[in-house]
């Protein structure tokens, strides 16, 4: 399973960095959102993988650790709120430049 979950936050990862040297706006998005994913990920599972744990503590019994639950939980509100700071901020620089390209730079072959 933590093998299964390693390869998800890499292919995530992979993913999100190739959307991002892409130099269209849209792509860069698409990428910060696939890296944050990415992060969100690798948080959750930093909190060991347990199936059928209860979230409280009951008995002697191992449960889910919270702290992880808590950051991811924090991480998802700030990645929405800079996905949309970053979508405005490329709306605004596409209606000034006239171009989505990240350096402002014409379209290559």
């Amino acid at each position: 399973m933590e093998l299964l979950a390693a390869l998800a936050v890499a292919v995530l990862v992979g993913c999100g960095v190739y959307l991002i040297l892409g130099g269209r706006t849209f792509t860069v998005v698409l990428g910060l959102s696939l890296l944050s994913y990415a992060v969100n990920l690798f948080l959750f599972f930093s909190g060991r993988l347990m199936t059928a744990a209860p979230p409280l503590a009951v008995g002697t019994q191992p449960t889910a650790d919270p702290l992880p639950q808590a950051l991811v939980l924090t991480a998802i509100v700030i990645g929405f709120g800079m996905t949309a700071f970053v979508v405005i901020l490329a709306l605004r620089a596409r209606g000034e430049l006239g171009s989505d390209h990240v350096d402002a730079g014409e379209d290559r072959p």
